[in-house]
Order: structure tokens, then sequence, then C-alpha cells
């Protein structure tokens, strides 16, 4: 019987020419740290996601496992693209709650979890409407992510929780959701249906993904974080090296 595919393989002169460098064309240098006005930077306009190719579902979750041995090999813009729309972009038009639907539940559809992406050159807000990544400071502050081959990996994903998107408003049936405790169960669990969709897409592309704690005193400050925000995770994915 034949299997439904999460990637089809993509074409092989696509893998011939070889990765390009993520980074806008209207992006400026990468500066390193301490960090520089977001407007050093330009927003990153994501190609249009795919929803073909690589391995199937069944063939990356037999194949997932964590790969600390990250490359400093940069991703071409359209991975990086496909890799943030698997984590947590739009899939439909209508979801529960009156709000778009995205590729990982939440409860209560509160879509409390913004990813937090850094490049060389800065750090990003993933943006899932209009798909694009919005400069929040230049500066290279992968190495907040965690030692080693993280602090070189093309990509960082770091998982920010924003406490106000739970809604305790008429019309919200769940009582319980502006219980801090309840809160900090959802949003855990919430991290975690996007990072399992972080680790299947890089499997099914041949990508080395590892999910991690990471600097929880300086990032708040370093990404313009406010009271109501908290870093939970990061997670790197690149080539393996």
């Amino acid at each position: 019987m034949n299997r439904r595919t999460f990637m089809k393989t993509v074409p092989a002169l696509a893998m011939l020419a070889g990765p390009v460098a993520v980074r806008s064309a209207q992006t400026s240098p990468a500066v390193s740290t301490p960090a520089g006005a977001a407007k050093d930077l330009q927003p990153i306009i994501l190609p249009k996601h795919e929803s073909d190719g690589g391995k199937s579902v069944l063939a990356a979750l037999q194949e997932r496992k964590t790969n600390r041995n990250v490359s400093d090999k940069p991703l071409s813009p359209q991975t990086l693209s496909n890799l943030l729309w698997v984590a947590f972009g739009v899939n439909r038009e209508q979801g529960s709650f009156g709000k778009l639907g995205r590729t990982a539940a939440s409860a209560s559809n509160s879509q409390e979890i913004d990813l937090y992406v850094t490049l060389p050159e800065g750090v990003y807000l993933y943006e899932a409407v209009p798909h694009r990544l919005r400069p929040v400071a230049a500066g290279d502050f992968r190495a907040r992510s965690g030692r080693g081959a993280a602090a070189k990996a093309p990509v960082n994903i770091f998982y920010v929780v924003d406490l106000t998107r739970y809604s305790t408003g008429p019309g919200q049936p769940d009582r319980r959701i502006g219980d801090p405790e309840v809160q900090k169960s959802y949003y855990y669990v919430a991290t975690g249906l996007i990072a399992q969709s972080v680790y299947l897409y890089a499997v099914s592309q041949g990508l080395a993904a590892w999910f991690h704690n990471c600097n929880k005193e300086d990032t708040p400050r370093e990404f313009k974080l406010r009271p109501e925000q908290k870093v939970l995770f990061a997670q790197t994915v690149g080539y393996s090296a």
C-alpha cells in the first residue's frame, strides 16, 4: 500500500545546486554582540513554503534522533522557510476560536509560543503572517542557545511563551486557563509539539536537530522581551557535521 508522504524527494538538480546562505538580499552584514539596533537589519521575507518532498512521516519517525554534531554550513532560504512553517506556520484559514489554524496545537488555540530565530547577523521574530522574520536585535546571539556546535550552527530557534495570549474573557470555555500552573502545563506541551515537528522535518531533509536548554538570564533582555514573556528552550538546526 502506498504511504502518504511528508515531503517528496528533493529534485537532484536542487541538491546539486547546494545551499544558499540564509540571509535576505536586503539584510545588513553580520555584526557581533553586544546588541545593535533592530533598524540595522531588514525583515527577511521568506519564500512560500513547500508542501512536498523528503521522507514520509513513518520514515522520519524511524530515524528521528537528537544530533548534536551540527555544522556551520548555512541553510538555503527555502529550507529555512519550510522549517519555520513546519514548526508553527499557518496551515488553514479557519481554526478554532476565530483564529487562523497553525501546524501545532495549543490550548484553546492560544498560539502562545513565539519563535525567536538567531542567525549570524541578528535575532528575528518569526511572524507566521505574513511568513517572514522581523528583526529584533542586530548581533550574533547564537551562543545564547548553548555551547559547542549550537553557538556556530546556522539556525537556533528559541521558544518563548507570551502569557498574555491566554484569554480569560467571555467565550473561553476553559475555566482553568488563568491558573499559572495550568498555563505552565499548556505551554510546555505546546513547545513539545512544535519541537517534534522540527525534528521530523529535519530528519526528512537530512538535517541535524537538537532540542536543549538555553541561557535564560541574558536572553530576555537581549531579545527585548516583555515581563509577560518567558524563554523556555532552544532548538538547534543545521547540516550534520
